[in-house]
Order: structure tokens, then C-alpha cells, then sequence
């Protein structure tokens, strides 16, 4: 249940003496808003009434701002010049806490886009900036001399400004892991050689393909060769971004997709990545795992492409999503009715489905490692829940001890279930076609065959698989010691 992340981040991931590092490439970001009206008549082009203007921090800047807005200690590396922007962009930083003396100052122009915006519309971006900035030996010592300090993590934010060259990019990876400091890369470009021996990288499905160096049209040859480029390249993992998609998490081995949450109104993509990217360390930080890192990042991505132009998400803005998306858990239930259109809905976003049954009567830990074991096996997990009929007329007078809607809502609570349908026949048979799942599961008690539903599944192209239960739980075992 991702309530329980709300908790890790109201202690600020427990990240007192811990602290964070982003090197990178910064930006400021100015928005012109306006109203277009009219088109001009010297050209053919919109006229902008200009109502208002504001400055974001962009790049890396903008990774460090969502990483202490996490409340976690942010110190910024990265190449300014010696201009206004630059003065403008540092008093960004401070008000958002974030420590900006790593900060280099060079005689190049501070790297600042500037978007005309129409309505909600941007019309055009302005960029001024001076690629591959030249560091001196001291500039190095003092990016160097901040990883001594041993942050607990280091972000490395490259936009392909030219800080993050090979020697510089290596010089840190191969210092951080000399430290046993974890570090995450946002990638840019097909060098991945230059990443080698980093922690995780996090690009997105166009950035993955460039790494990949290769014209591929199937996500299943793109899985493969992301794995082989974690192997040969020494990565933990590769977390690919992909829009409604979610994040695909690719290991040496494995991988799995973590389903974004419910689409919501997008009004801008740009500083999502850089949302991930910071969300991701600062639950490596708290010590959660790298699933569940990725699934709070899922979260602070979907707040952020809610807003317009490149806005940190605060940590009290995600406790929020999170309590909001805990009361709508019940909403996870619904009616066989209902199935059709929620399942082409599924199906256009390319999810692989899965499908169980059972009882549940009394939940216990048996239930739950079974659910979380067929839940990793799939994106979309529906559980199909006997009604009380159902339960009486296979377990007998006395049964169901609970109640069917007060087993679907004791359910909703598990994050492995993603929709539960209620159905009244003897077998879910009747589901099952319905919903046509790429995987039908049952636990490790059945043998392939006796699974009701496997020879339909076949002729559609999918899967029996099954999952391997905890000996000695049951429900029926629990009742017997309560009578």
C-alpha cells in the first residue's frame, strides 16, 4: 500500500546527516505568459499579449531543487557565467535551500531558454548558451573535493552542455564507487562508455534507444540489448522512463514494469525526468528499495507534468497524492459489466495482464506473498473475488466468515492488487474469457491442468504460470485453531 511511503517521507527519508550531491548542467529557465489574439500583420505569425514573466531553475538546477524540496541536503556542482542569470538563478537555489557553492563560475554566459507561452501553448523557445565550457585543474579539485566529503548519493544531470565530458563523468563514477556512494545518471547521448560503472541510469525510451545505437522497433529486442549494456557496462540498472507507460526496470537478468499512476490533466512534460531522477535517490536515501523508489518517482512525476514549465514537486505535495489516491482505493472494485471498457483502456497502453481467483476469506500472509509474487509477473494484476454464493457453495454452511465487500475492501489496501471483480458462478471461467489475461495464475497446489481456464488462455496466445505458495497457511488451518 503506497500510504506506507507517506511516513518515510514525513521523517524526510530519515535523512538527517545524509545528504546529496547534483552535478550537472544548469540552466535558468525564463516563461514569458501571454494571450494570442491576433496574427500579426508584418508576417505570419501570432501576435503575444504578454501578461507576466517568471524564472525556474532549469537542468540540474532543477534536480537539486526537487531533491530538497524532498527535504533532503543538496549541494549543486555545475558551470554558471559571470552574468545577471547567474545572480538570478542563486537566489533560486537559496530560496529553495539548495547549497550552490559548488557552483563554477566561467566567462561563458549562463546556459537560459527562454519559452514563449500562449494560453497553455508555448510558442517558441529562445536558447543562449556556450557549450563545452573549459574547467582548470582548480575547477575539477573543487567537484572532486565535494565527493570526498562523501555525499550519501551523487545525481549526475547531463544535457549535453559539455561539463559532463568522458574523462570528467568517468573520474567521478570510479571516485563514488572507491566511496560506496550509489550514483545516478539522467543520460544524454549514445556514449554510454562514459557511464560505465554508474548505479542506475535514467533515460527516457528515445535517450535508451541513442544508448542502444541501434534501429529497433520491438521493445522485447530493446529489453534485451538493455540488459546486455547493464552486463557489459558494469550498471545495476537501467530505469527507463516512459510516459503513461511507467518505468521499466531493467536489470543484468530482469525486468519489470512499474505502472504509472492514474493519468491526470497534462499541461507540461519538461523537469518530469528531473523529478524521477531526484525522487529515485532520495528514496534510496531512506533506504527503500529500487521498486519502490521508482513507484514514489512514478507519483512525483505524475504531480509534476500537472504543472506549467519546469516546477519542483515538494514532498508535502506527494503525502497528499498519496492520501488522496488511499481513499479512492476502492475504486479499484469493479463490476463484470464494466470490464470491456476498462480493459481496452489497458490494452492501448500496452500492459501485460494478469489474472487470479479466490476466496480470500480471512487475508493472511499466505494470500499476501502469493498476490505480490503474481503481481511482479504482470503490470496489471485483476483479481477475481468468489461472491458469498460462491464461497457457500464451495466451503460449505458457515462460510464465507466474512463478508464479500469486506474482502474486497481488505484487498484494495494490497499494492499488489490493481483490480478486483466480484463474481457469483462456482469458477471464474466466464471472467477469464472476458478478460483474455496474457498470464493466468494459480498457486503451486494445482498442476497446470487442473487450472480452470488454461486451455482457453492457450488459444489466445497466453500463459499458465504458478506461483509458489507458503507452506503451512490457510485459511482453513486459521479457523480450525479458532474453534
Amino acid at each position: 500500500m503506497k500510504q506506507k511511503y507517506t511516513d518515510i517521507i514525513k521523517k524526510k527519508f530519515n535523512s538527517e546527516g545524509q545528504w546529496g550531491l547534483v552535478i550537472g548542467d544548469v540552466m535558468l529557465d525564463k516563461y514569458i505568459f501571454g494571450e494570442v489574439a491576433r496574427i500579426s500583420p508584418e508576417a505570419p505569425v501570432p501576435i503575444l499579449e504578454k501578461k507576466s514573466e517568471s524564472y525556474r531553475m532549469g537542468g540540474a538546477a532543477n534536480v537539486a531543487a526537487n531533491l530538497a524540496g524532498l527535504g533532503i541536503k543538496t549541494y549543486l556542482c555545475g558551470v554558471v557565467g559571470g552574468d545577471h542569470n547567474a545572480e538570478l538563478l542563486k537566489n533560486l537555489l537559496k530560496n529553495k535551500s539548495v547549497n550552490y557553492q559548488g557552483l563554477i563560475k566561467s566567462k561563458a554566459i549562463t546556459t537560459t531558454k527562454t519559452r514563449i507561452i500562449g494560453g497553455q501553448q508555448q510558442i517558441v523557445r529562445i536558447d543562449e548558451e556556450d557549450a563545452c565550457p573549459q574547467l582548470s585543474s582548480s575547477d575539477i579539485k573543487k567537484i572532486i573535493d565535494l565527493i570526498s566529503r562523501k555525499p550519501s548519493i551523487i545525481i549526475l544531470s547531463d544535457y549535453a552542455k559539455g561539463l559532463l565530458n568522458p574523462n570528467l563523468t568517468q573520474k567521478i563514477i570510479k571516485l563514488a564507487n572507491k566511496l560506496n556512494i550509489q550514483v545516478l545518471v539522467d543520460p544524454k547521448g549514445n556514449d554510454i562508455e562514459k557511464y560505465a560503472g554508474a548505479t542506475i541510469l535514467t533515460p527516457n525510451k528515445k535517450e535508451a534507444l541513442e544508448l542502444t545505437s541501434g534501429n529497433i522497433e520491438s521493445d522485447a529486442l530493446l529489453d534485451k540489448r538493455l540488459k546486455l549494456l547493464c552486463t557489459k557496462y558494469k550498471l545495476q540498472y537501467i530505469a527507463m522512463t516512459q510516459g503513461s507507460q511507467g518505468i521499466k526496470l531493467i536489470g543484468p537478468q530482469k525486468s519489470c514494469v512499474i505502472p504509472a499512476t492514474e493519468l491526470k490533466q497534462v499541461f507540461d512534460v519538461s523537469g518530469a525526468g528531473d523529478t524521477v531522477i531526484a525522487t529515485l535517490a532520495a528514496g534510496l536515501i531512506g533506504k527503500m528499495t529500487v521498486h519502490d523508489a521508482l513507484e514514489l518517482a512514478n507519483i512525483a512525476a505524475g504531480i509534476a507534468i500537472t504543472k506549467v514549465g519546469t516546477v519542483p514537486v515538494e514532498a508535502h505535495e506527494i503525502v497528499r497524492e498519496i492520501e488522496i489516491e488511499h481513499s479512492q482505493q476502492i475504486n479499484k472494485i469493479i463490476k463484470p459489466d464494466q470490464l470491456e471498457s476498462y480493459l481496452s483502456g489497458l490494452r492501448s497502453a500496452g500492459l501485460k495482464i494478469g489474472f487470479t481467483n479466490g476466496c480470500f476469506d480471512i487475508l493472511h500472509a499466505g494470500h499476501v506473498s502469493y498476490l505480490e509474487q503474481a503481481k511482479r509477473k504482470v503490470d496489471h494484476l485483476i483479481l477475481g473475488l468468489n461472491s458469498d454464493s460462491s464461497v457457500k457453495k464451495l466451503k460449505g454452511a458457515g462460510r464465507p466468515l466474512v463478508n464479500q465487500d469486506d474482502r474486497a475492501r481488505v484487498l484494495c489496501s494490497l499494492e499488489s492488487i490493481d483490480t478486483i471483480v466480484i463474481f457469483n458462478e462456482n469458477t471464474p471461467i466466464k471472467l477469464i474469457q472476458i478478460i483474455k489475461p496474457d498470464i493466468l495464475m494459480k498457486g503451486s497446489d494445482y498442476q497446470t491442468h487442473e487450472v480452470v481456464g488454461n486451455k482457453e488462455v492457450k488459444k489466445w496466445g497466453g500463459k499458465v504460470e504458478l506461483v509458489e505458495l507458503l507452506a503451512g497457511r490457510s485459511s482453513s488451518k486459521i479457523i480450525k485453531k479458532m474453534t
